[in-house]
């Protein structure tokens, strides 16, 4: 201070600023250590909103004292605010590590529910960062009470605003049931665990000997137990990740998605070869979806888990639609229990948001097995029958080729409530392929035939030239049209547009009781 300057007063404009700094510098500053190569929770939320956007809530919250001496660090241990991505407004979580290991007490969960309330009410999506060790234990049953209140929360808001969930750490716990219910869970590989109990607990418990990666980490969680959706190399892809998938999101359920200029069209002339001449050889499904894109791009969900079946979000003409395929090199694109709940949970997240649905069907139907039945294939298989015709969205199908049994009926049949359903001369629609079809209805025939497998061959051509095709389906409304596969893309923007004014009220329920 400068000889004869007057000492600022405490009270007064100068000395409340100077203040606010203060208590500011203290709410940002970390209060420990942060691993090795994690972000802070302020610069998470830095790199997901545009630079700038971030308007921070709950700053000075503090815990209230509850014991002599307790420390009361301002924010409590989470970072909630609201900004935007790519210019639309997005609320956001960051739970901050290095206070009190990012455990949940009262006043950090209030705040979470807090940001909850305000995104159900402006409408807009939710993304929650999430690391954290769990209930603050010295806190007792209130933070426990806060879970529970955060979950009521992820409950209503779900079918009304998209919801996210990104592990950048552990998340064990009670804390791993909030992501559960919500729509989407990012994980970062090597760095991410999520499970209810840890490899300590289960060895005490069981005698199990285990590792918190082999229990819970990013890699079993989206190739095993499909519990997350995608799995990041880091910190910055899953946080891109985020922000790619929200551009095909609307901001809540009664906003249509995005639209974006029309991408350019892919080359459908391969198309025309691309399924084998030989039954039953392979081909990889993702070149057919890549050809029927825009730009051929598409954002794969649980691009890991049960690999039979694609789960994808992409555009056509500048819109977003949610495609579900079987995938012919893996298991011959069959409908197991894994990638039933998998296909189920997508097509009734399109469902809730307003994504129209192309299905591309080339299956062989139900997996068959006795692991398969006792596990639960009837009422786990069940759920996607249900999703598909609970779905009001716009609904087209294209069938490539195999679509037999009740995995034709399930793969966006038009019994079903699908609106447009189209077929390449390659499809073949029938209760079973021909091999089996014919070993039933002429057991005797062949049992008793000098030269039974001349007569096999000569009965297999003559059921695939009359059943193993698409024309009985199509004569029947069952098919809308057999269309070249180069025409694919073109056929299916015609539809799109035609549905885009869709309306298919329901009778008037609380909600259905789908087979959990």
């Amino acid at each position: 201070m400068t000889a004869g300057a007057t000492p600022t007063a405490p009270d007064s404009t100068v000395g409340r600023m100077a203040d606010l700094e203060h208590r500011r510098a203290r709410a940002v500053a970390a209060r420990a250590p942060r691993r090795r190569g994690a972000l802070g929770a302020r610069e998470r939320i830095g790199r997901l909103l545009d630079e700038g956007s971030f308007c921070e809530t709950g700053m000075f919250v503090r815990a209230r004292a509850t014991a002599e001496g307790a420390r009361r660090p301002y924010g409590d241990g989470v970072v909630t605010g609201y900004g935007t991505v790519d210019g639309r407004p997005v609320c956001v979580f960051a739970q901050d590590s290095t206070v009190f290991g990012g455990s949940m007490g009262e006043a950090f969960g209030e705040k979470t529910v807090a940001l909850m309330d305000l995104a159900l009410k402006t409408g807009c999506p939710v993304v929650g960062l999430n690391d954290s060790g769990g209930a603050r234990i010295q806190e007792g049953v209130a933070s426990l009470a806060l879970y529970a209140e955060l979950v009521r929360r992820n409950v209503r808001a779900s079918g009304v605003i998209p919801q996210i969930s990104v592990i950048l750490g552990p998340c064990a716990g009670g804390a791993a049931y909030s992501p559960a219910i919500t729509d989407f869970t990012v994980m970062v590989d090597g760095a991410s665990h999520m499970f209810v109990t840890g490899p300590d607990v289960i060895e005490a418990v069981t005698g199990e000997r285990t590792t918190a990666e082999d229990l819970g980490g990013a890699r079993i969680s989206n190739a095993v137990n499909g519990n997350a959706h995608f799995l990041a190399a880091d910190e910055e892809d899953a946080l891109d990740a985020v922000r790619d998938l929200l551009s095909y999101l609307p901001a809540n359920n009664l906003e249509r998605p995005p639209r974006y200029a029309p991408g350019s069209a892919p080359d459908g002339d391969p198309l025309d070869h691309v399924v084998p001449d030989r039954t039953g050889q392979a081909y990889d499904m993702r070149a057919v979806l890549r050809s029927v894109v825009d730009d051929g791009e598409l954002l794969y969900v649980q691009e890991l888990f049960a690999p039979n079946i694609v789960c994808a979000l992409a555009r056509i003409e500048g819109a977003s639609v949610g495609i579900v395929a079987n995938q012919p090199l893996h298991a011959a694109g069959v409908l197991d229990i894994d990638a039933s709940e998998k296909a189920a949970r997508f097509v009734r997240f399109c469902d809730a948001f307003g994504i129209p649905l192309l299905t591309f069907a080339d299956v062989p139907g139900y997996l068959s097995g006795v692991r398969q039945e006792q596990a639960g294939i009837i009422r786990r298989g069940a759920k996607l029958l249900y999703a598909y015709a609970e779905a009001t969205v716009p609904k087209v199908t294209v069938v490539v080729r195999k679509a037999y049994g009740g995995g034709y009926a399930v793969m966006g049949s038009k019994h079903l409530g699908a609106d447009v359903n189209l077929a390449w001369p390659t499809a073949r629609i029938a209760v079973m392929g021909a091999e089996g079809a014919v070993g039933v209805l002429h057991r005797r025939e062949l049992a008793a035939a000098t030269d039974p497998e001349a007569l096999r061959a000569r009965l297999v051509a003559g059921y695939e030239s009359t059943h193993g095709t698409p024309y009985p389906a199509a004569e029947r409304g069952y098919v809308d049209a057999v269309i070249a596969p180069r025409d694919t893309r073109a056929h299916i923007g015609r539809a799109l547009r035609a549905l885009r004014g869709k309306r298919a009220p329901m009778p008037e329920r609380r909600h259905g009781n789908i087979p959990l």
